[in-house]
């Protein structure tokens, strides 16, 4: 056999192997709605809806969880999780991880302010002397998470962050503006809360699995025929169903400034 069919074929079989040995590829991830969540007992979300599909195309069953995102982390450091759902890149986690070259979606964080206590900035030092609520398990810019001008202030939950925001306990509060328009709507708070149109960063989501023997080819083929699916009118239907992100946003300070990285991961996990 020549050596580019031979070459071909353990490609193949490696690509195919969770199929042919009866496994499911475990992913883990963390609810992110609008991307992705739980509802009425079932998995619904843009990037969940895009993956479950893209998948589904390769023929790769996937067992998914749905689990605190530091938790996400532990079980894919620890082997007990093959992948994780809307995760951002990050250098220091390229030698345990890959990633396809194509996005599921990307993100802007903005901040939220309560209407009866309004915050309204354009950049950071205009938040001196403030309190920011800030989700636990991620890992913002440096000048965002480094400045000395106001105080972070973690909550366990997006819905407790808001609460924490209606109550006056925090100033405002930092979040993906898609998953904050979401929640204004699920929480029926949106005649008291208005979010602020400065973008503090902006990143790209991936599915990223663990370096493992055939990843490497799974990663290729579920990034091409996740490629090919953004270019289809579901695709487009579906994305429409989730909201578009604004168009009118401003970015914090310059245009520099709004391609600085907000991690979602930690260097760390608990």
């Amino acid at each position: 056999m020549p050596f580019f069919a031979q070459l071909l074929t353990v490609l193949v079989f490696a690509c195919l192997s969770f199929a042919a040995r009866g496994e499911k590829l475990r992913i883990v991830t963390e609810p992110w709605a609008p991307y992705v969540y739980e509802e009425d007992g079932k998995n619904l979300g843009l990037d969940y809806e895009t993956t479950a599909i893209v998948f589904k195309r390769l023929g790769i069953e996937v067992e998914w969880q749905f689990l605190p995102w530091k938790r996400c982390l532990s079980m894919l450091e620890t082997g007990q999780a093959d992948g994780a759902l809307d995760i951002f890149h990050s250098d220091e986690r390229d030698a345990t991880l890959l990633y396809p070259i194509e996005p599921l979606s990307d993100v802007e964080f903005v901040m939220f302010y309560a209407n009866d206590r309004p915050h309204p900035f354009r950049q950071l030092e205009d938040l001196k002397g403030l309190t920011i609520g800030t989700s636990p398990g991620y890992l913002y810019s440096p000048d965002f998470s480094q400045s000395t001008l106001f105080t972070r202030e973690p909550a366990p939950t997006h819905e407790a962050n808001f609460g924490k925001l209606l109550r006056g306990r925090i100033d405002l509060l930092i979040t993906d503006r898609r998953v904050g328009q979401h929640l204004l709507d699920q929480l029926n708070i949106r005649d008291q809360i208005t979010e602020n149109p400065t973008v503090i960063s902006r990143q790209s989501q991936y599915l990223a699995v663990r370096r493992n023997a055939g990843m490497d080819l799974l990663v290729a083929r579920f990034g091409a025929e996740l490629k090919r699916f953004k270019r289809e009118p579901a695709y487009a239907e579906l994305s429409a169903r989730y909201g578009a992100a604004p168009v009118d946003a401003v970015p914090l300070g310059n245009a520099s400034a709004s391609r600085k990285t907000v991690e979602q991961q930690e260097s760390s996990a608990q």
